[in-house]
């Protein structure tokens, strides 16, 4: 089982609308997927058609007093499972606090579902905490949606930072270029010449279109409604090249089907 994370330090980028889309993709390459949406504000799970949060404590099952897959719903995609957040994801972090071993904690829960799943996604709220820690540890690949802005390379540079005082290898990261307007010069000009700070940059890039929006209205994955879109071919573009560094020899465990 491979474990992917969408995460940002910076709000607005994008994050879920990848996440959800990413996960679609997945399952329809064949592989058994779980979306975790770790993000108090739910909004993946609300994507996915799922209003309801978690049925059960959240302390019990983050602190594995209860198995995650007791609260693991399906979703109107083909072979995607969600993990639904929940208002009281908020409490994480203290809930972590309470594990002396916590950087590690995170991965051995999600260790039984490689019986169920090839892969899981998790969307991940945009912070640093002990949640984030835990997450750069589960995840075999970090893909960070980069909108072309000076923020986003302060964000990108606080990230590799963080990773780098915490002794962790930069090599899981993978940004990719995302809510890209063609029509705005700067973000033509990272398209066509990319910051060389932004190591192993996708080539897929994910335009700022009006399918991303429709998904609030449609509340499915782009390619759901729009198969030939502009977002979906660019979403599937992206799969590929994350599929393909989760695979590559030495770097991550293989796919399994």
């Amino acid at each position: 089982m491979n474990v992917l994370a969408l995460y940002n330090l910076k709000g607005g980028v994008g994050k879920t609308t990848a996440a959800v889309n990413l996960a679609s993709e997945a399952a329809r390459d064949g592989h058994r997927v779980l979306l975790w949406d770790l993000d108090a504000q739910a909004a993946a799970s609300w994507y996915l058609q799922h209003d309801q949060g978690l049925q059960k404590s959240s302390k019990k099952m983050l602190l594995g007093k209860q198995p995650l897959g007791r609260e693991i719903v399906g979703t109107p995609v083909p072979g995607l499972d969600l993990l639904p957040a929940d208002a009281r994801h908020r409490h994480l972090d203290v809930l972590l606090a309470q594990k002396t071993d916590d950087r590690h904690h995170l991965k051995r829960l999600l260790a039984p579902l490689s019986e169920a799943y090839s892969l899981v996604i998790l969307d991940c709220p945009p912070t640093f905490s002990r949640l984030s820690d835990n997450l750069f540890e589960a995840a075999d690949i970090i893909a960070v949606p980069t909108v072309p802005t000076p923020l986003s390379l302060r964000a990108w540079e606080q990230l590799t930072a963080h990773l780098d005082r915490q002794k962790r290898p930069r090599k899981k990261l993978r940004p990719f270029l995302s809510l890209v307007d063609r029509r705005r010069p700067l973000h033509r000009q990272w398209c066509d010449t990319p910051p060389l700070i932004l190591s192993r940059l996708a080539k897929a890039v994910i335009p700022y279109t009006s399918d991303c929006e429709r998904m609030g209205e449609f509340r499915r994955p782009v390619a759901e409604f729009a198969p030939r879109g502009r977002a979906t071919l660019a979403f599937r573009q992206l799969w590929r090249e994350l599929s393909d560094a989760l695979n590559k020899p030495g770097s991550s465990r293989k796919k399994a089907r």
